[in-house]
């Protein structure tokens, strides 16, 4: 202990005397290599008095080297070419390459050969990796999207371990859903009565129509399903089914006939109900073999006096089957193993001597522990749960399987389960940091890509600490598996925000730009036609025009109604897929020449040749605007108000999630947009023309020239996705120029300034996005040398998909971790 104490010692007291002579060092380097280039560059708008975006690169030097914040700002700036401005003397290859160097060596201190790979900070499962998890442990689907409140974001995701805390109240929730989970996923026997059950839709009539929403009592027919037994004996049958009819009586009367194998099983009179449930159970003698149940429905004669015509067409009687259970051989002889059983026991029945009982309790809960902590359970774990176990099962009435249950509850509301707790391996101690255990790399990867718990061959791979040697093979194997659709789901539905296409407040009519139409229509001829007419009133031509009218523009809501908005999603995640899976270029996000669509989507593009339900590729024409994330219906539509578009919502999304050049929060006391619309003298004007107005105040400017360039270059495309060649009668100007400089005509020239010359600045914007959801936290100053190595490794490799994935989990960051 006196030597741990005297290190310490040593090493503050060195600190005390090393930090003041690495200071002059740095300050020395900057004096000789980087103030010349400041003040031949930069002075002008960041010295003295002239602090553009309150940054000052001349005064205390010693405040401002230490500012590491402030360097990888100007680091960035001058990497995208947004520093210094276009227009003014720009650096030379050889003054960014000094300044870069500078930066990283001196003022971040990295140092390429052990590398800082930060702290990640605790992470516990969120709603999408819990319900997940639960279900590949135990085989239950628990809706945590329903039970749980929603998760918080950090940095545009709900994987960032700061946003998640765990309030009393959330607690509370994971004690009562481990709870309901183990009830439903252990049975408590070792042998039940087997079951068959089918729900009422299962049976279908002749024609093939199924019973699902219930059966009118004037339409007479008979509805059928067959079921199989395995041994002759003694079974029961029970049945559900819904007696109901119309919100006003109805006096029709019908006749269920149920028969098993044409033998009449029992026979019905009903009549009009309100919403009753009739239960019926039989005990009959099967024998092995094929048997047909059917349900047999006709029409009885009711009395009808005193009731209209007109009102007993409207009104209704329904017959529903809800259920049918065949249940046995009642023979415990017979019986099996009920449902889940063979994923939590491994013997067919717990012994009797108590002690190989605990013996057995002990194997049991070993084995799930390990693959719900993800790593082997300790000695000092089971002996707790099997403890819990021993309490139950050891009680009258209580059976083995109650006692596993109850220890099952327990290990579900564990910290080691809720949270993902990373032990490091043994390591050099001059290092800083040292390599998470293959168990944490095994979950590190299953969630990132799978949002769920490592399979077998990953626990596997990871007890005989093999799983890093084999990371490309696995990566390969992980990716191709279906429950990578989870990755492109999470990953690319929170980054290209695909996910807020379905809950997005949308008016399609004001979209289309026929809101006023709409309006005067609607107060002109609301309830108005025939229908809301006495009979014997002639017909008035002009009325049935505006109200033909009405309805033709009241349907233009199906061209963003649930289908389509559900459709514009898949298609992002489609988009994202195909690379993913078929490892080509991440710059397709940006320009493709073809886009993934149903009949729905084509016909708000305008492609032809499109029919049916179901995503598929379809190759563009030439010179499409189309192709890209840019122009599909969830970006477009996320980024719209909810009667127009937004060309700063939609520049703002291109600065932040494809140039990853993030516009600063607006200041406070920003005038409206619509009010500089005062300047127009009564005339309406064009986004465009408000946005020009808008960016005269020098408290706009300086954002609004970034962003709204970006954003005017996608008005051809209305709210909802859909092309218009006007605006308010005046046609639409897409032109516009890049804050560095490049000029484009129209959207197909912005996505290839973007896929060529901006090329790096979208590679460093999905590489920063992907670190932030694989490591659950923001970026600091020391990934900086990390994201340009893999910028770089994309740029000399086609983009490829591979190439972006492998780096990330080969790197520190993502395979270290800070010691303290």
């Amino acid at each position: 202990m006196r030597y741990r104490i005297a290190s310490s010692t040593f090493i503050l007291v060195s600190a005390f005397f090393v930090a003041p002579r690495l200071l002059i060092a740095v300050e020395d380097s900057f004096q000789t290599n980087i103030r010349p280039i400041l003040e031949t560059k930069c002075f002008d708008c960041h010295s003295g008095s002239e602090k553009e975006g309150n940054v000052q690169f001349d005064g205390q030097e010693s405040k401002l080297l230490g500012d590491k914040e402030l360097w990888l700002r100007a680091l960035k700036n001058v990497r995208s070419g947004l520093m210094p401005p276009h227009g003014s003397d720009p650096l030379s290859e050889s003054d960014k390459t000094t300044l870069h160097q500078w930066i990283q060596k001196d003022v971040f201190q990295n140092d390429p050969t052990n590398p800082n790979p930060g702290k990640p900070p605790l992470r516990r499962l969120n709603r999408r990796e819990y319900r997940n998890t639960i279900l590949d442990l135990t085989g239950v689907d628990f809706n945590a999207e329903v039970v749980f409140p929603p998760d918080d974001t950090g940095f545009g995701f709900d994987t960032v371990g700061d946003t998640m805390s765990v309030s009393p109240m959330l607690l509370e929730k994971y004690i009562q859903a481990a709870k309901s989970i183990a009830e439903e996923a252990v049975p408590t026997q070792s042998y039940v009565m087997s079951k068959q059950e089918w729900k009422g839709k299962e049976f279908r009539s002749e024609d093939g129509k199924e019973n699902g929403a219930g059966v009118r009592h004037d339409h007479e027919t008979i509805i059928k399903n067959s079921f199989t037994v395995e041994h002759d004996g003694e079974y029961t049958i029970s049945t559900v089914e819904k007696l109901d009819g119309s919100f006003e009586f109805h006096p029709g009367r019908y006749r269920v006939v149920c028969r098993l194998d044409g033998k009449e099983l029992y026979s019905s009179d009903n009549k009009w109900e309100e919403d009753k449930l009739v239960r019926r159970e039989f005990n009959i003698r099967l024998v092995s073999g094929k048997h047909h149940l059917e349900f047999d429905l006709r029409q009885l004669e009711s009395d009808e006096h005193g009731i209209k015509a007109k009102d007993l067409a409207e009104r209704f009687v329904t017959y529903q089957l809800m259920s049918v259970v065949v249940g046995g051989p009642r023979d415990p002889a017979l019986w099996k193993h009920p449902k889940g059983f063979e994923l939590f026991f491994a013997k067919d029945k717990a012994p009797d001597d108590p002690s190989s009982r605990k013996t057995y309790a002990a194997e049991v809960l070993r084995k799930f522990a390990t693959k719900a902590y993800r790593r082997p359970a300790s000695d000092a774990s089971v002996d707790k749960l099997v403890a819990i176990a021993e309490s139950i099962y050891s009680q009258s009435g209580k059976t083995f399987e109650d006692g596993i249950q109850k220890a099952v509850s327990a290990v579900l509301a564990s910290s080691q389960f809720l949270y993902r707790i990373e032990p490091l391996e043994e390591s050099d101690s001059s290092e800083i940091s040292a390599r998470i255990d293959e168990f944490s790399l095994a979950t590190r990867l299953s969630y990132l890509l799978w949002s769920t718990m490592p399979d077998e061959e990953l626990l596997d791979l990871a007890s005989k600490r093999q799983l890093r040697a084999q990371l490309p093979t696995q990566l390969q194997r992980m990716v191709k598996d279906e429950r990578a659709n989870a990755f492109v789901e999470s990953f690319a539905g929170q980054w290209l925000r695909a996910s807020d296409v379905e809950k997005v407040s949308i008016d399609p009519i004001a979209a289309f730009g026929f809101q006023t139409e709409y309006k005067i229509l609607r107060a002109k001829y609301s309830g108005k036609g025939k229908r809301f007419q006495p009979e014997g009133t002639p017909e008035d031509p002009e009325v049935e025009r505006g109200i033909a009218r009405l309805q033709e523009l009241g349907k233009l809501r199906d061209r963003f109604d649930a289908s389509v908005r559900s459709s514009m999603r898949k298609e992002t995640e489609k988009s994202f897929e195909y690379i993913m899976r078929n490892n080509r270029s991440l710059i397709e996000l940006i320009d493709a020449d073809y886009v993934f669509v149903d009949a729905n989507l084509a016909k708000l593009y305008e492609l032809e040749s499109v029919e049916g339900k179901g995503l598929r590729k379809v190759q563009l024409p030439a010179g499409s605007p189309r192709g890209g994330v840019l122009t599909q219906g969830t970006m477009l539509s996320v980024t719209s108000n909810p009667t127009r578009t937004s060309p700063v919502k939609r520049g703002l999304f291109l600065l932040d999630n494809i140039l990853g050049t993030p516009a600063p929060p607006a200041p406070p006391n920003v005038p409206a947009l619509e009010d500089a619309a005062d300047k127009f003298g009564g005339r309406e004007p064009s986004l465009r023309e408000l946005l020009a107005a808008h960016r005269e105040s020098a408290l706009c400017s300086s954002c609004h020239s970034r962003m709204d360039p970006l954003g005017l270059a996608l008005e051809s495309f209305n709210a909802v996705g859909a092309w218009r060649d006007l605006e308010n009668g005046a046609p639409i100007e897409t032109a516009g120029e890049l804050t560095t400089g490049e000029r484009f005509a129209n959207i197909q020239e912005l996505k290839r300034i973007l896929a060529t010359g901006r090329r790096k600045d979208f590679y460093r914007c999905v590489t920063e996005k992907l670190f932030i959801y694989a490591l659950g936290r923001g970026l600091e100053y020391y990934d900086d040398p990390t994201i340009e190595h893999l910028v770089d490794e994309l740029d000399q490799n086609g983009g490829r998909f591979d190439v972006l994935l492998e780096g990330l989990v080969h790197s520190s960051a993502f395979q270290r971790r800070l010691k303290n």
